[in-house]
């Protein structure tokens, strides 16, 4: 073919000059501003605010103490989510596509924001089509627009048709002119929409906002009722009733729940890119944790990407076997893996002249050259080529049970261009690939295995090869070439029930077999590195490239291995593990807190309205500001931090909502009741001293302290001694605060009259009693084995 001539360099700088360059957005990630805003102006800061700004006005500081969440909340979120941009950014650079632009001054690899208009860039297999332009130069180009038109078939390409961003070469070589450049390109939006730092989409979010939702409705009425009870009923003053009453509101709001969230996704996201694995979309950190079904492609996956020839077993003599090697290796300008090993191997090429050529394609499984009075000669899958009961197809297959990869090389009757191609094929000689097998695939499948998480091999490969490295990787389920495959989905999820391995597998039954095994319920990951792979990693539940693997796989996977090992994989699920694990004990913490505030201003409220028509006193509410907010320290607060960070690989499961409020609800009814019914008991009336009062105060939170700590040693099961040393710690400084007489002072403590000190001791372990029956009960009716140790 011709080739079309680059830009000059004077070009090149014209157009940069002219801003005609390929500005497209940079991964969607919050700028450094954003993130401050975003993290600082939030509705719960606001509202924590607004409480502060009250409480200041009545000029006790040390109830304005809880002013210190909204700092915490805002620096902890915004440290954290500025870590995970950066690890975002600087690994995108890394796995983003780099084109093939050619100039005068030579043809290089560059960024794509470095292609200016009008730039030629050459193509091959895989490679991804960064922005609009039109081809000038065409060797069988095949390009597949299935990720923006639907198109499911490839469609071939001639000079001067036009290409889209977004698509991706699936057969042969050529070049194109860019045309459209940056904003203007047709998938720079869709680039930017698929690459955002986001928590959308995923289960556990969407189950945070549903119990957010349940919480609003609980908050509003209670509020309301709290405001005007406090304000209006009990005639204590403005300050203590302002004081009460936002003692009331601040436990209900639940500070830490979204913040606990958005860091746990971020350090999963760090820790994951210090492993060189880049997380495209945060739920995938999620997602990955949930898969009961992993489809793994062999090739560059299972096996090592490089392959050598091993043996090359002749079948026609009288031919040169060195000289058509050679000259079919050195005929392809973009050879796969397996031409690399043959090219590697045969690198005297004779000088022949190429008259016709085929591009190897995934769905033909060969290729070929045709080179006039020499011969049309094609290279391929034996089984695809010759008649199976052929003694050279016996032969390969025999070969191939020993793990190896077998092609055929033949003579064909007419050119490989031609529509009869290849024709009647003459076998010449069987040659032999080693591939080597990745030395920790055997441990990843083990990890699977261990985790009830079933692994599919699925290659393109001949059944027996691919069969023969499942089984040196102590996969040993029944095999299937896919050619035999059933085409209804639901025939065809019942043959992947069955079946572990499968061979001859087309890219179209890829994406088939990840649609049948999710109408089964599964949850499904791919793996997978070439543009045979695409599809089936778009559609599937969760998509792993390697970071190796071709333009087009990286850019629509959610996961990218950056170094190639699939042994990242169980790091991947550990990290999902823990986000989902944690944050649900964090909800469990947070969710009782707010029931339990709720409930306490509630029975506080109500008896606010009864109290006058029954001839008694109007309660105030037992805490002030500083009292709910020390009692949050150690209950929720700092525990939950650890809880959100620390490992966990417990297997996710579905039904994150109804463990949550089955946890929270019971759990925060008890701590409320208990907590109201040691106030009543120590209760002395409105006409009470200051004195009386707090010590009133100091047994109901007393009471709380109790049965909230052993709300969080119910949450931290099962226990590790890490978990054990947690809440005894937790303990142990509510012990010294009520021992130092300077903290009693400041907080507003008095437990110096033993006897109701005493009684709010023991309804306090009389709750926790109730807590602890409560777990066990709950776990009987889910069906959960309950667990006190790991």
């Amino acid at each position: 073919m011709n080739a079309a001539v680059g830009l000059t360099d004077a070009e090149v700088a014209q157009r940069v000059a002219d801003g005609r360059t390929n500005d497209i957005p940079q991964r969607a990630t919050r700028s450094v501003t954003q993130i401050v805003w975003a993290n600082v102006f939030t509705r719960i800061n606001a509202i924590l605010g607004v409480l502060l700004i009250l409480v200041l006005a009545t000029g006790s500081v040390i109830n304005g103490l809880f002013g210190l969440l909204i700092i915490a909340n805002s620096v902890i979120g915004m440290v954290q989510e500025i870590r995970a941009k950066q690890t975002l950014d600087k690994l995108a650079i890394v796995g983003q596509a780099k084109p093939l632009v050619r100039r005068e001054s030579g043809t290089r690899v560059r960024a794509p924001e470095e292609v200016v208009l009008d730039d030629i860039i050459e193509l091959g297999p895989g490679d991804q089509i960064v922005v609009d332009g039109e081809v000038v130069d065409e060797d069988n180009l095949e390009i597949d627009e299935s990720l923006l038109t639907g198109e499911a078939d490839p469609i071939a390409k001639d000079a001067g048709d036009p290409v889209m961003s977004g698509s991706f070469v699936v057969a042969g070589t050529g070049a194109y002119r860019a045309t459209s450049v940056g904003h203007e390109a047709y998938a720079a939006k869709l680039a930017a929409e698929a690459s955002k730092f986001t928590l959308v989409k995923s289960e556990l979010r969407n189950g945070i906002n549903r119990i957010l939702q349940f919480i609003t409705y609980l908050l509003v009425p209670a509020g309301l009722l709290t405001i005007y009870t406090q304000l209006f009923t009990t005639e204590a003053g403005w300050r203590e009733s302002l004081l009460r009453t936002v003692g009331a509101l601040v436990p209900m709001v639940p500070e830490g729940l979204v913040l606990m969230t958005s860091i746990a996704f971020a350090v999963g996201v760090v820790r994951l890119g210090q492993r060189r694995c880049l997380v495209q979309e945060l739920p995938a950190i999620e997602g990955l944790a949930r898969v009961d079904v992993v489809c793994a492609d062999k090739t560059g996956t299972l096996t090592e990407s490089g392959m050598r020839v091993s043996n090359v077993v002749q079948l026609e003599a009288g031919i040169r076997l060195d000289d058509v090697l050679a000259a079919l290796a050195a005929a392809d300008a973009r050879p796969n893996a397996s031409m690399q090993a043959i090219a590697e191997a045969y690198q005297q090429p004779p000088g022949w002249t190429a008259t016709a050529t085929a591009p190897f394609k995934s769905a033909t499984k060969w290729s070929g050259v045709s080179y006039g009075d020499r011969g049309n000669w094609v290279i391929g899958a034996p089984d695809v080529l010759l008649d199976a009961a052929s003694p050279a197809a016996e032969q390969a297959e025999q070969l191939g049970a020993q793990g190896l990869r077998v092609l055929l090389l033949g003579a064909g009757d007419v050119a490989v261009d031609d529509p009869e191609a290849p024709g009647r094929i003459t076998p010449v000689a069987l040659v032999v690939l080693e591939q080597k097998v990745r030395p920790d695939a055997a441990e990843t499948m083990d990890y699977f295995a261990a985790q009830n998480v079933s692994v599919k091999v699925i290659s393109g490969d001949n059944a027996v090869s691919v069969a023969a490295v499942a089984d040196k990787l102590g996969l040993h389920g029944a095999t299937m070439d896919a050619r035999q495959l059933p085409t209804g989905t639901a025939e065809l999820a019942d043959a992947l029930d069955s079946c572990t391995t499968f061979g001859r597998v087309r890219p179209d039954q890829k994406r088939a077999i990840v649609h049948a095994l999710q109408s089964h319920g599964h949850t499904v990951a791919m793996t997978g590195d070439g543009v045979n792979d695409v599809l089936a990693l778009k559609d599937a539940d969760i998509g792993v490239a390697m970071g190796a693997g071709s333009p087009a796989s990286r850019a629509v996977a959610q996961i990218v291995l950056l170094d190639n090992r699939f042994a990242t994989l169980p790091y991947v699920v550990g990290e999902g593990r823990r986000v989902i694990g944690n944050i649900e004990r964090v909800a469990n913490l947070f969710l009782t807190k707010t029931v339990y505030s709720v409930l306490l201003a509630v029975l506080v409220g109500i008896q606010c309205l009864l109290a006058k028509p029954m001839g008694h006193d109007p309660l105030l509410y037992p805490f002030q500001p500083i009292h709910v907010t020390i009692a949050a320290w150690f209950t929720i607060g700092i525990p939950s931090f650890i809880l959100s960070l620390a490992p966990n690989n417990e297997r996710a499961y579905p039904g994150f909502v109804r463990r949550v409020l089955t946890s929270a609800l019971p759990c925060g009814l008890v701590v409320g009741v208990a907590t109201f019914a040691s106030y009543l008991v120590a209760y002395q009336g409105r006409n009470a001293s200051w004195h009386d009062q707090d010590q009133a105060s100091t047994a109901a939170l007393i009471t709380l302290l109790v049965t909230a700590l052993w709300v969080l040693a119910v949450v931290a099961r099962p226990y590790q001694w890490w978990r054990v040393g947690l809440v005894v710690a937790s303990g142990l400084a509510y012990v010294a605060i009520f021992s130092l007489p300077l903290a009693r002072e400041k907080f507003m403590l008095d437990p110096s009259n033993l006897v109701t000190t005493s009684i709010a001791l023991g309804i306090g372990a009389l709750g926790a009693a109730v807590i602890e029956a409560v777990w066990w009960i709950r776990a009987r009716v889910l069906g959960v084995r309950p667990r006190l140790w790991r």
